[in-house]
């Protein structure tokens, strides 16, 4: 086996705790069917089907090949290329007036806050948690075949193309399906890198305690992830512990797994998404489909063709062809005010499917927050829902105590928004109105570029602190993506955010008697 797989805690030996699942697993959005036939002959419709077909296994052996090569590439990782629109401290900068209203296809920006992101004078952190999304990635297989499908049928069916659609005419379709772009990788780089610069002070005397999901982009962004907290260690002549071993948790509905919730037989995030989102869909979509329609005669978009077309925008900017730059053509199809109301689209998705906007959504993320329980108080894990007991009990895999200070776990989007829904973050945004925009001062600081974007991160805080706290005591604040998050739900929380311990643990009572996972077998 190679250094790289050496350095992955894979606990194959380990009896996983299993429990009965349907045959559905949660993914990053409604997987959909490719658009509408062609409307030519029956030798183009064969034709198309068979280029279908033969897109679909090309992908499917990328995928496989990637996931074996990757594991089998030894760290550190090759150099990942610069780009001059993300940085480590604000994430990705150009074209804020468009990139910032993609959904959770936005890459990770810096977030405006009302509090101060800022350490107090009189604090100290004891005690840091990030929760991170993967980096930024091509599409699903599905999705990709279906967008290929499109720029195909388009190209066949349009009489013209001219202006900003020229590009259409000579476009060549070029998206992999699933795995990080260099884009993708560089953010977790950065994200790493501003792990440490945060918790330097930490790092002097612990190692980041490292988990991932086990789908293949998401151990790559915990891969990722260290080669930049270690590489800036090192640009700071740190002479701390190294640990770069990481726990992969396998993803699938026979093994419970607190980054990946497959095991909730009775939850159905993708219809309730969809629901909200077709309500949206039928007000924005049209006019949109009409002046597309009207500007590439021939074209005969439908509603979900327009939604792909513009969902090509944020996955070509940061894919390889241009490496997180300024952005793709498909950008420039649309208008500033569509993409709002397509930011609105992602966010009603993300909110009706895995979070409050899903009665059992918020249950899915019990097992993770009971674990950050177990990491704040130092002690044992109590949950009877998504955590694994073989592995929350063996000290290698779940180690808690005084000497680990520091956490770092990998997943995607859907199980973070659970997640945080879970840790109350959101629990004051009224349900999303489906039919208008609402800015983030409406819904109480929740869109999806603002909570899930790709390589979003969660840090959870635990710090001691002078003068009002004097008493020992330890405080506890919660910031998503940079911006700190007001926890209204916890008894005493102050003006900066931050709460004691014990009415941090006491708040929770919702995670620590196990939501409603009872209803998971209803």
């Amino acid at each position: 086996m190679s250094e790289a797989w050496d350095r992955l805690r894979r606990p194959k030996n380990y009896t996983y705790d299993t429990v009965p699942q349907d045959d559905e697993a949660v993914d990053e959005g409604p997987r959909t069917p490719p658009p509408h036939p062609p409307r030519k002959s029956l030798l183009r419709r064969s034709l198309i089907a068979l280029c279908s077909f033969l897109i679909m296994l090309a992908v499917i052996a990328a995928i496989v090949v990637s996931i074996v090569v990757g594991r089998a590439s030894s760290l550190p990782l090759p150099s990942v290329p610069h780009t001059d629109c993300d940085d480590i401290e604000h994430g990705y900068t150009c074209r804020p007036e468009i990139s910032r209203y993609w959904g959770q296809y936005s890459p990770y920006y810096s977030v405006p806050s009302g509090i101060s992101e800022t350490l107090p004078d009189t604090c100290t952190v004891t005690f840091a948690q990030v929760l991170s999304r993967h980096g930024a990635r091509d599409p699903t297989a599905a999705r990709s075949i279906a967008y290929r499908y499109l720029i195909d049928r388009l190209q066949e069916d349009v009489e013209s193309f001219s202006g900003k659609y020229a590009f259409l005419k000579v476009y060549r379709y070029k998206l992999g399906a699933d795995e990080l772009s260099w884009f993708g990788q560089q953010e977790l780089v950065n994200s790493g890198a501003k792990f440490f610069r945060r918790y330097s002070h930490l790092a002097a005397n612990a190692a980041p305690v490292l988990r991932a999901a086990g789908q293949h982009r998401v151990v790559q962004s915990a891969q990722n992830f260290t080669q930049g907290f270690y590489a800036e260690a090192a640009r700071n002549d740190w002479a701390g512990p190294r640990d770069d071993v990481i726990t992969v948790m396998p993803e699938d509905d026979s093994s419970n797994n607190t980054l990946s919730i497959e095991t909730c037989p009775a939850f159905d995030g993708g219809a309730t998404s969809s629901a909200a989102q077709r309500v949206w869909t039928s007000i924005f979509v049209p006019p949109i489909r009409d002046r597309l329609n009207a500007d590439m005669p021939g074209a005969e978009l439908t509603d979900q063709e327009v939604v792909y077309l513009m969902d090509l925008c944020p996955f070509e900017t940061v894919s390889a062809n241009h490496n997180g730059g300024p952005s793709s053509p498909f950008c420039d199809l649309f208008a500033p005010e569509e993409w709002q109301a397509f930011e609105h689209y992602q966010s009603l998705g993300k909110w009706y499917g895995w979070s409050w906007g899903n009665d059992l959504a918020p249950s899915l993320g019990v097992g993770f927050v009971n674990e950050l329980i177990a990491r704040l108080t130092d002690s044992p894990v109590h949950d009877h829902t998504s955590t694994n007991s073989t592995l929350d009990s063996d000290p290698d895999a779940f180690p808690v105590g005084p000497d680990y200070t520091l956490y770092a776990d990998f997943s995607h989007d859907n199980d973070i928004m659970t997640i945080m829904a879970a840790l109350g973050v959101y629990n004051d945004t009224r349900p999303l109105d489906k039919t208008r925009v609402q800015t983030p001062d409406e819904t109480d600081g929740y869109t999806a570029s603002w909570a899930v974007p790709f390589a979003s991160r969660m840090y959870v805080e635990k710090m001691r602190c002078g003068g009002e706290a004097d008493d020992g005591e330890e405080l506890v604040r919660v910031l998503v993506n940079d911006r700190v998050i007001p926890l209204r739900w916890c008894r005493g929380v102050d003006d900066l955010g931050r709460c004691r311990l014990s009415n941090f643990v006491e708040g929770l009572a919702f995670v620590r008697q196990d939501g409603h996972w009872d209803r998971c077998y209803a």
